[in-house]
């Protein structure tokens, strides 16, 4: 594995390459850094060459200035300039929750950098209609749950909110395991103070999209509830671009509980047979 740091405008990104064949470059969910992907990539390092990185802010990506509100625009951009200082050419993404706001940003700003996303239920109100108001309270809210009562609150809150049962066994065997350690909780405090405004505030690129239809694949977890806001944000994109919504193995997690499973579902929805 080949690792490195990539100044950029603010801040320093970490990023991990791994595999042999196309460039996939994979945007995180929540807190999760470059080493969430670590199991996925085991199942895809055969057939694509693997990009993960820490989101800014997060694990080994520094920020110059940690007081600085961080924007959606700002980790679209990071994600071009890891592309432009990594890739040869079009790219495919893989973009999970909050990763996938950022590729759909990609994709809108930068067609020519994105060969192909996979936007598995992107975190984003602005693709909700009537609804957006009621989310981005929903999500003020989680940020004020964790203010006042911390993670051990906020944690179950967050995930009803995307649908997730944290009791539910159903996942692969022989998983890397993700403690709740400092780092980890750091990365959620973060996430839960810093990013989750940035969720709330972006205005979105939904008129630029439909442009960009042919190279972006809606994905939703099968067993994500329909009434979840990720599960009708990644209906919404399908129904915006007019394409068939994918189906993933489990979840909104699913890149974590079914990696194995998600490797073979992006290998066929890259390459469609």
């Amino acid at each position: 594995m080949a690792t490195g740091l990539l100044p950029v405008d603010g801040a320093a990104i970490h990023f991990e390459r791994r595999g042999t064949g196309p460039l996939l470059l994979i945007a995180q969910s929540g807190e999760g850094d470059a080493g969430r992907s670590t199991d996925l990539v085991d199942a895809l390092e055969n057939d694509f060459t693997c990009l993960a990185y820490d989101r800014r802010g997060l694990s080994r990506s520094t920020l110059d200035d940690p007081a600085r509100p961080v924007a959606m625009a700002d980790h679209a951009d990071d994600a071009h300039r890891l592309l432009d200082h990594l890739a040869d050419g079009p790219a495919l993404m893989l973009g999970c929750s909050f990763g996938a706001v950022i590729g759909l940003h990609l994709a809108a700003d930068h067609p020519d950098r994105i060969e192909a996303l996979i936007a598995h239920e992107p975190v984003a109100p602005w693709l909700l209609d009537a609804e957006a108001g009621a989310h981005r309270a929903e999500l003020a809210d989680l940020q004020r749950l964790y203010a006042t009562d911390g993670l051990a609150a906020a944690l179950p809150a967050i995930a009803a909110s995307l649908g997730i049962d944290p009791t539910n066994p159903d996942a692969e065997p022989d998983l890397t395991p993700h403690p709740m350690d400092a780092r980890r909780r750091a990365n959620f405090a973060h996430f839960i103070t810093a990013e989750l405004t940035a969720v709330r505030t972006d205005p979105g690129c939904r008129d630029r999209l439909s442009a960009n239809a042919n190279r972006i694949i809606p994905a939703a977890g099968v067993t994500t509830p329909r009434t979840a806001f990720d599960h009708q944000a990644a209906v919404r994109l399908a129904e915006l671009l007019d394409r068939p919504l994918t189906a993933f193995p489990g979840g909104h997690n699913g890149n974590l509980t079914h990696p194995r499973a998600w490797a073979e579902r992006i290998r066929t929805a890259f390459h469609p047979r």
